[in-house]
């Protein structure tokens, strides 16, 4: 698939000069909620990006922020100092894209470097930008230690490596990152290692001493722009995001990376993506060998209707071919692949749609929905054919009148069934993990978040989980809750609640302080409580631990799971 989903970029991109390429910001990066919040606090969306599409790439970005910076002070709902120095530090990191009146990016200088040459720019080890060639150079490090209570020893990530990013003549922007990571986890990381034969969000590993992995981290794609900045597209292996959530019902950033293709296109309000995907089937871990793989196809379509609301549709479709690629997948055209599976394609597809909206300069609404099957005779009646899942969410940005404290709300529920599939191949997942929800289908789940940010370089963050959740009491139990279960094999005929069978609760609960010492180089302390109960009253093992360490060009990886 690597091969033919090249050839197409590569036939694609002679269609048209490429013109204006693109980087994306991280996943996780501190940007995605200052472009939410300043967004939000403008009172209008923005053209230059879609929050909805994820990641976000970086001139969008910069545009809307230089836009923001020159225009906050006049907006109604105001801008604090805070929120003006995260504009600028936004800025700093992303550079290439904003030229000061001096003819320089934007950067900003180091008062020292060191020996001469690194640091000459705030936040990057290496800066080269001759006008034609721009590169970034910076190292990775995650080094963060974990006491659990009732566990001997100490739990720690220890993850070490670089990352690098550029553009070419301006034609040809590209992106990697590299690293080794060798980590002791927590015991409930660990208990749903060996429950999914998988470590969540990653591809290949291995098993070390006790609770031990390595793990090697490898992302990267090359991104071209074409049709005078309307069109770009990307190749390359990492994780994609849809939707305005913590959580996504769609695809979400849980799992594993991927190979994908992605044509992004921007006509006046409207985005249009189309991503091609090269997956993983379910497998069963062993010796080393080639792995199966299957294929998603999966088309997005946004529009600013008004200036204050967002919508969008979504289709899915997972397949399998012999561990080919199918070409007539590649029709870049919303619904064709609907019409395809109503026309007795063998292919699993589905619908979703995605909503955003804003009020009062402070508050935005926002939700999902994903639909597999529908029978709308059998709604509330049980059906185990109903097959779909909502979201609902709500931001508050200076909740109270207090300056840089935003609240987050949130709501997700999924019917047992979804997501999951008759045979191996065509279930929503990749690489033994869930493409969307982690917990997979019969659940619901409330989700609360505090964010504040009290100085410049002071990040408060406070979390909690309320779940409940179907499980299988053994592995010949099939309510509905393991996607990776074969559905004609479900335990009873039909009648089918949101959480049948035997259920369990369960309360996570997080706190974090992060404090930045440059550019992208945190120390942060934190403590994490999760506890699960089944309906009986019987308890799970429940897990307490507090931690610290020190993060650098990386996000921080919080496993809220369980």
């Amino acid at each position: 698939m690597r091969k033919l989903l090249l050839s197409v970029s590569l036939s694609l991109t002679t269609l048209a000069a490429a013109t204006a390429q693109t980087t994306y910001l991280p996943l996780g990066a501190a940007e995605y909620h200052v472009l939410d919040r300043l967004e939000t606090l403008s009172g209008e969306l923005s053209n230059d990006f879609n929050s909805g599409l994820k990641p976000i790439p970086r001139k969008g970005a910069v545009a809307f922020l230089i836009k923001q910076k020159r225009e906050g002070l006049y907006h109604s709902g105001g801008f604090s100092n805070t929120d003006f120095y995260n504009i600028d530090r936004a800025l700093s990191i992303s550079g290439e894209w904003s030229d000061t009146p001096e003819g320089d990016d934007g950067a900003l200088p180091s008062r020292r470097p060191i020996l001469k040459y690194f640091y000459q720019k705030q936040p990057d080890l290496v800066h080269v930008n001759t006008g034609d060639f721009f590169l970034v150079v910076n190292p990775v490090l995650y080094l963060q230690g974990f006491k659990e209570r009732n566990q001997d020893g100490i739990k720690y990530i220890n993850t070490r490596g670089a990352e690098i990013r550029g553009r070419i003549f301006n034609h040809i922007g590209f992106y990697t990152m590299l690293g080794d990571n060798q980590e002791k986890a927590v015991s409930y990381v660990y208990d749903w290692e060996r429950a999914h034969s998988a470590f969540p969000g990653n591809d290949y590993y291995l098993n070390t001493s006790g609770h031990g992995y390595d793990i090697f981290l490898a992302r990267g794609y090359v991104d071209i722009g074409a049709f005078k900045d309307r069109l770009n597209i990307t190749f390359g292996y990492d994780k994609q995001f849809s939707g305005d959530g913590m959580r996504s019902l769609l695809i979400s950033d849980f799992g594993a990376p991927a190979t994908f293709l992605r044509l992004r296109t921007k006509i006046w309000k409207l985005t249009y993506e189309n991503l091609y995907l090269e997956l993983m089937q379910d497998y069963a871990r062993g010796t080393d060998r080639i792995l199966p793989h299957k294929y998603a196809s999966m088309h997005q379509v946004s529009i600013n209707a008004t200036r204050w609301l967002n919508v969008g549709i979504f289709e899915s479709t997972i397949y399998g071919r012999g561990d080919r690629f199918g070409v007539e997948y590649l029709v870049p055209v919303i619904f064709y692949n609907t019409a395809a599976r109503a026309l007795g394609a063998n292919q699993k597809t589905a619908l979703g749609f995605n909503f955003k909206a804003m009020a009062l300069q402070r508050l935005q609404v926002y939700g999902q929905g994903y639909f597999d099957q529908v029978k709308l005779g059998e709604l509330g009646k049980g059906s185990w054919a109903n097959q779909f899942g909502a979201q609902l969410g709500l931001k508050y940005f200076n909740a109270f009148n207090l300056l840089n404290l935003d609240l987050q709300a949130e709501a997700n529920v999924v019917r047992p069934f979804t997501y999951a599939a008759n045979d191996t191949i065509s279930n929503y997942t990749h690489y033994n993990q869930p493409l969307a929800h982690p917990y997979g289908a019969g659940f619901a789940e409330f989700i609360g978040v505090a964010r504040y940010q009290p100085l410049n370089k002071l990040y408060l963050t406070a979390k909690a989980i309320y779940s409940m959740r179907s499980v299988d009491s053994n592995g010949t139990v099939n309510y509905g809750s393991d996607i990776f279960k074969l559905t004609d094999n479900r335990t009873q005929l039909d009648k089918y609640g949101l959480t049948p069978g035997e259920k369990v609760k369960g309360l996570y609960l997080n706190f974090n302080a992060a404090f930045e010492l440059r550019p992208n180089i945190f120390l942060e302390a934190g403590a994490t409580h999760l506890r699960r109960t089944y309906e009986s009253g019987v308890a799970l093992p429940s897990s307490t631990f507090f931690y610290g360490g020190l993060r650098w060009n990386i996000s921080r990886r919080e496993n809220d799971y369980y």
